[in-house]
């Protein structure tokens, strides 16, 4: 008989792969974004209960100094987040990994056992630069470590992990104290190290350094003992001996910064919906708003909602294709957020009645019922929101960046797309609780809602379909600025680009 084909080879490599060893790599990285999802909501819970009137002065926060709680974990996610990259390539993306458990230990250290406001402002500033440490390496570990059948599957772990985390910290909050809550952080983090250190390097990071016999092993550890690793090493070899760096002069051209623009007010606009502060203060969001549960118990409701929605959404995203999920994100964003601003503008205009003014009882028991309604419209009006950020602008904006950002370009641009959607989230975080304190929850709501009309006139004008395009096409688009289609003849190509 002949020697097999090569097809007949990989389909006989294919058959051997194992996934078992995988799937544990996978889980033990992504614990990491557990805990990213866990201290990101971390105040939700918390801030209620250091702003009462019954707290330790020492830890009692003012407007200010809870507004500052609340944002500083996006100024270290951002300082996290650049660290990580340079790190990445310095000393390899699990060790990068593994190192972010230290700030994340001392930062639910210092605010498990705060005497003072400084250390719960350094502890959150710890926890979320390893927040910005895990987001921006596991990621790129998982699908380093993955082989195709399965890396779209695992690549959206990271996502629902972190909602899995946010879901846990609701959950707790309903019965463990505030301080127990950090001490419950420190678990993930340490279970991630311990499983992560028995886990392999990327076998890429490897044969980047040279160490092929290395890079083998991890790759049979990954792939299973009987798996031929020649194939998949000869085209991770290949993949980096013909990695270009990018020029200067190459960024100022259509295929470079269309998609970098594109990428970076994504994550601008993203950001600007309002979802952090929504996500990060929302339990002093409903104790405002005279929802008919308690707000740590709407809280939960919302995170299993949104767990929901992030698990809707990769069904649907190869589906309904990426700009029609945008636009119905963007639509049922703007339809939650019109009705906030309206039920929270007639709740700041009740609550400005002179105090000399009687009520009938009659009266006074249809107005009760009345603020009952709307604060079941206020709980309804907040899932929605959730549900439709996370079916659309959510998880979309990670998967847009990855499919148009050239390859070449892609580690600059991540990280300025990075950097702008942390400063971003600082910034609107921060200003939420000093314009609710000021002028009622109805202010900012009112801004979320512009963004969102502009997020679907800019998903409208600026955002191409991707869905079913290969990334050839996708670069065609980005070079011609108004086709997917490559053409044969070059002479048409170059025309169609000028």
């Amino acid at each position: 008989m002949g020697e097999e084909t090569p097809l007949l080879n990989a389909k006989k490599t294919t058959s051997t792969i194992n996934n078992a060893k995988l799937y544990l790599a996978v889980f033990a990285a992504v614990l990491g974004n557990f805990n990213f999802g866990y201290s990101m909501v971390y105040p939700s819970p918390v801030l209620p209960k250091l702003q009462a009137p019954d707290t330790d002065p020492r830890l009692r926060l003012s407007t200010e100094q809870a507004a500052w709680f609340g944002s500083i974990y996006t100024l270290g996610a951002a300082a996290g987040g650049l660290g990580a990259m340079m790190l990445n390539d310095m000393i390899g993306r699990k060790v990068s990994i593994l190192m972010s458990a230290l700030p994340s230990t001392i930062g639910y250290m210092l605010m498990g056992g705060a005497v003072d406001v400084w250390m719960l402002h350094l502890g959150r500033f710890l926890t979320g630069l390893a927040g910005g440490m895990t987001a921006a390496s596991i990621p790129v570990y998982i699908s380093e470590i993955s082989h195709k059948a399965v890396r779209g599957g695992l690549g959206s772990c990271p996502q629902i992990t972190a909602v899995f985390g946010a879901l846990a910290l609701y959950a707790l909050g309903l019965k463990v104290p505030w301080r127990w809550l950090a001490v419950a952080g420190e678990v993930p983090a340490l279970l991630m190290v311990l499983l992560l250190l028995f886990m392999p390097r990327s076998p890429r990071r490897l044969l980047s350094l040279g160490k092929v016999e290395q890079a083998e092993k991890a790759l049979r550890f990954l792939r299973g003992e009987h798996y031929d690793t020649t194939a998949e090493i000869l085209a991770i070899q290949h993949s980096i001996n013909t990695q270009e760096r990018v020029t200067l002069s190459q960024l100022a051209t259509p295929i470079f910064y269309r998609p970098i623009i594109i990428s970076v007010v994504m994550r601008f606009l993203q950001q600007m919906t309002g979802i952090t502060p929504v996500l990060v203060y929302l339990e002093t969001i409903f104790s405002k708003s005279n929802v008919p549960l308690e707000a740590r118990y709407d809280a939960a409701l919302v995170g299993i909602v949104r767990l929901l929605s992030v698990a809707m959404a990769a069904c649907l995203m190869d589906k309904a294709g990426r700009k029609a999920l945008l636009y119905t994100s963007s639509l049922l964003m703007f339809l939650a957020t019109l009705s906030l601003t309206m039920i929270s503008h007639a709740a700041s205009c009740s609550q400005g009645l002179p105090s000399n003014v009687t009520v009938s009882a009659e009266l006074s028991s249809h107005t009760s019922a009345g603020n009952d309604g709307l604060g079941v419209l206020t709980l309804v009006s907040t899932m929605v929101f959730i549900f439709g950020y996370a079916m659309g602008w959510g998880p979309i904006t990670w998967l847009l960046m990855s499919e148009v950002l050239p390859l070449v370009a892609r580690g600059v641009a991540s990280g300025l797309c990075v950097t702008v959607s942390w400063l971003t989230a600082f910034m609107i975080t921060h200003a939420f609780t000093l314009l609710v304190d000021k002028y009622g929850l109805w202010v900012p709501y009112l801004c979320f809602m512009v963004v969102c009309v502009i997020c679907m006139l800019f998903n409208a004008l600026c955002i191409p379909e991707t869905r079913g395009r290969s990334l050839e096409e996708i670069e065609n688009y980005f070079r011609t600025g108004r086709t997917f289609t490559i053409s044969a003849d070059p002479s048409t190509a170059i025309r169609s680009s000028r």
